[in-house]
């Protein structure tokens, strides 16, 4: 199958920020969506805009550090539309913070979200798209993952590990399967300075208001990856501020 009309895609972290700005940019590209995401308001909010614009989408609560979760989102998707076509790993938190704060319940979140989280998909849905012969991983990095800037050396660390473990994904996934990254720039989200310092809040929310680009672009960028015609792995995305250093 190619493009994106008619393609049933699951996006963890689809409430807000890039989660939401793909689902609503999928939608009006024909994706059938199944949406998953920790803050059942938010969340029921996207779906609602977008079946009240004529697209197709469902949401179930999720926390993408739990096993059982991300195997009920899958099972959501084969047992609604009868195939799952993509999984977008895109839950995400952002606390960064110096070492010297020892601030290791944030470490252990990042940790817990971008890497575990992400196993958890693959071991979800890398079952379905197996017995399918199809199916696509689209998994969010960071453009941390290549340059390591204080105070974000955990969140970097953890952006790494998605990088590498999507690389490896990718070697093993054969010829049925495509396995993409996507290495968002300084993004406006409302998760930039979160959980941050007064004083570090502030700064990136500065920064943010000076160079960041919105959610829409990295929305197309995953769009892009998806519309490819079958057996066109587009591996690597990054998308960044033309300002960003």
């Amino acid at each position: 199958m190619s493009g994106i009309e008619g393609k049933v895609v699951a996006i963890t972290g689809a409430s807000s920020g890039i989660g939401a700005a793909t689902a609503a940019h999928l939608a009006e590209k024909g994706a059938r969506l199944v949406l998953g995401a920790r803050r059942e308001d938010r969340l029921r909010a996207v779906v609602d805009q977008i079946t009240a614009r004529g697209g197709s989408a469902v949401g179930t609560v999720i926390d993408v550090t739990r096993r059982e979760d991300l195997r009920r989102l899958t099972e959501m998707a084969v047992d609604r539309f009868g195939r799952l076509d993509v999984l977008v790993s895109n839950a995400g938190t952002m606390a960064v913070s110096p070492f010297d704060e020892l601030r290791q319940d944030d470490w252990d979140a990042m940790v817990a979200t971008h890497i575990t989280g992400l196993l958890n998909g693959i071991g979800a849905a890398l079952p379905v798209f197996r017995r399918q012969r199809s199916g696509q991983f689209v998994n969010i990095a960071s453009t941390a993952a290549y340059v390591v800037k204080s105070p974000q050396a955990v969140y970097a660390a953890t952006k790494t590990a998605v990088k590498v473990l999507t690389e490896g994904l990718r070697q093993e996934s054969g010829p049925h399967l495509r396995v993409t990254l996507v290495s968002p720039g300084f993004t406006n989200t409302e998760g930039v300075g979160k959980g941050a310092s007064p004083e570090a809040a502030a700064a990136a929310a500065r920064q943010r208001d000076e160079m960041a680009i919105p959610p829409s672009a990295i929305a197309s960028a995953i769009g892009y990856a998806i519309e490819q015609p079958a057996g066109i792995d587009i591996s690597e995305v990054v998308v960044r501020p033309t300002v960003q250093a």
